[in-house]
């Protein structure tokens, strides 16, 4: 790229990230719980705080390991809020960037990264999946690694990197990783090596060192899938968050039909505000893509770009195919073990789809490039807009959470988790953001999962039985251990009752949040 193609290109990347610094509060379903974990590990021996009561290291390979402990580690130099927003401006430039770099391994234009910038948000990242959307980048590393280390004569600096990325991955989330036990055997088939050109040594002896980097993290990924295999089932029928049945059983798989998946494919890249405006850089991307697909036939058949065969020019193409059969033929649940799974790899094909795109002259790639940050200009402004409203909406939070004291044990009962300015249910998790503003406790925690790196040292603090319902909420059984009550979408009247006066008080009310203590 000229100087001009790269101002253009880091002009895009500024867009991309501008959103996640409108306001303190970002609107992610499960970032709340996400940061009070992370608090917890920094400040796990903090006496000044309930965590060394509550909480200790599970001590195992656990998906959320990477994200907790690099946000920890940005910790000591970061305010916590600041931290985990320079985390998530690393994963929103690399998605374009590692796009970037894989193209340029095959050989590719790179313009074409530039249009990944809509796919870092989208239904992921409104729901706070922050270690999937991570492993996205690294996974696109990990495939452009393979691709140096078969193709360049000097192999053993991207064999580490193949092998170091790889691990990385694993450590962030096992179902990126799974997309990779299919992509990287494609790109072992497809990619030529120097020795099968002068067609010197056997298939395997010239891939051998790049199939050595694998083996690594392909070993820790089968130690880590026998020792969940290996825990016995909580079987549950019905129960909200335990398996219903044996793993793979049909009463334990909840599948979406294929009309469904097909009806929600675009709705998921883009549907995190309320009003749509998000979906506008959508049809962005669209229309550049089709206007690059017309010009490429409009100049007839393309020569393959540099470093690809006949073959190898398809390799992007089968990356995607690959993520987007793993979106329809997936279940979405697998109940007591992972959710929200198919819909995920939606966020994986579309990058690697605008990376398909046909070769164009030369000529035409600046215009291109321009209309791709057009494109992050589109997503940024609306964005913005709505997680600024959100922000607004949020800060309440702050505002009360003084007035719970320190240490708190904090009983969240969200009625009313729903935003005026995004879709998802972003306040179910409102509890969290005061118990680790004030060193507290909230109810319920990711601790409880065993993807969580942290665990409860005894028995949880008691509670009903999914978060999501706390019209299951019982005072004489689960209320009296706490101190404080976090509500939203009801009147603590309706709630306690008599009790609002004598030994519960209203320490608080703004922006329908109200806080009551125990007297």
């Amino acid at each position: 790229m000229d100087v001009a193609r790269r101002a253009i290109y880091a002009l895009g990347l500024v867009l991309a990230a501008a959103p996640l610094w409108v306001g303190r509060h970002l609107p992610m379903v499960d970032l709340p719980q996400h940061l009070f974990l992370i608090s917890v590990l920094h400040r796990l021996d903090d006496p000044t705080t309930l965590y060394p009561q509550f909480f200790a290291i599970r001590g195992q390979l656990t998906p959320y390991l990477g994200y907790y402990y690099l946000v920890s580690a940005l910790n000591w130099l970061f305010p916590l809020t600041v931290a985990n927003k320079l985390f998530l401006t690393a994963y929103v430039v690399g998605l374009p960037l590692s796009l970037a770099v894989l193209l340029r391994s095959l050989g590719r234009p790179r313009w074409p990264s530039l249009l990944a910038v809509p796919f870092a948000y989208g239904d992921s990242f409104a729901w706070g999946f922050v270690n999937y959307c991570a492993a996205i980048p690294l996974a696109l590393l990990c495939c452009a690694f393979l691709v140096r280390t078969l193709s360049d004569v000097h192999r053993r600096g991207w064999a580490i990197g193949l092998w170091l990325s790889l691990t990385a991955v694993l450590l962030f989330h096992v179902q990126v990783f799974a997309f990779l036990g299919l992509a990287l055997p494609a790109l072992l088939l497809m990619t030529r090596t120097p020795e099968d050109k002068a067609r010197q040594g056997t298939f395997f002896k010239s891939r051998a060192v790049a199939i050595l980097a694998l083996l690594p993290a392909g070993l820790l990924f089968l130690i880590w899938v026998g020792l969940r295999l290996d825990e016995p089932t909580n079987v549950e029928y019905g129960a909200p968050w335990k398996a219903w049945g044996p793993l793979l059983s049909p009463q334990n798989l909840s599948y979406k039909s294929l009309a469904q998946n097909w009806a929600e494919l675009f709705q998921v890249l883009a549907n995190i505000l309320r009003d749509q405006s998000d979906r506008y850089a959508l049809y962005a991307v669209g229309v550049t893509c089709i206007a690059c697909v017309v010009l490429a036939a409009l100049q007839g058949a393309s020569k393959p770009a540099r470093r690809e065969g006949s073959l190898e020019r398809w390799r992007m193409a089968v990356l995607s195919a690959v993520a987007l059969a793993m979106y329809f033929a997936l279940p979405f649940d697998i109940r007591g073990y992972m959710y929200y799974l198919n819909t995920r790899f939606a966020h994986l094909a579309a990058p690697l789809a605008v990376g398909a795109l046909p070769v164009i002259g030369s000529r035409f790639r600046g215009y291109f490039l321009g209309a791709a940050a057009v494109t992050a200009f589109v997503l940024a402004i609306p964005l913005a807009r709505g997680f600024s409203a959100f922000n607004q909406e949020a800060l309440p939070l702050d505002r009360l959470a003084p007035l719970a004291g320190p240490r708190p044990t904090l009983m969240g009962l969200i009625f009313d988790t729903t935003s005026r300015a995004v879709r998802h249910p972003v306040f179910l998790h409102s509890a969290a953001v005061i118990a680790r503003e004030q060193g507290g406790v909230p109810n319920f925690t990711f601790a409880l999962t065993p993807h969580s790196p942290l665990k409860y040292r005894g028995s949880p603090p008691p509670t009903f039985p999914s978060e999501w319902r706390p019209d299951q909420f019982n005072y004489e059984r689960e209320g009296l251990p706490y101190q404080d009550f976090l509500l939203r979408g009801v009147n603590p009247r309706q709630m306690f009752g008599q009790r609002v006066g004598q030994e519960l008080a209203i320490s608080g009310q703004m922006g329908g949040f109200w806080l009551v203590s125990r007297r």
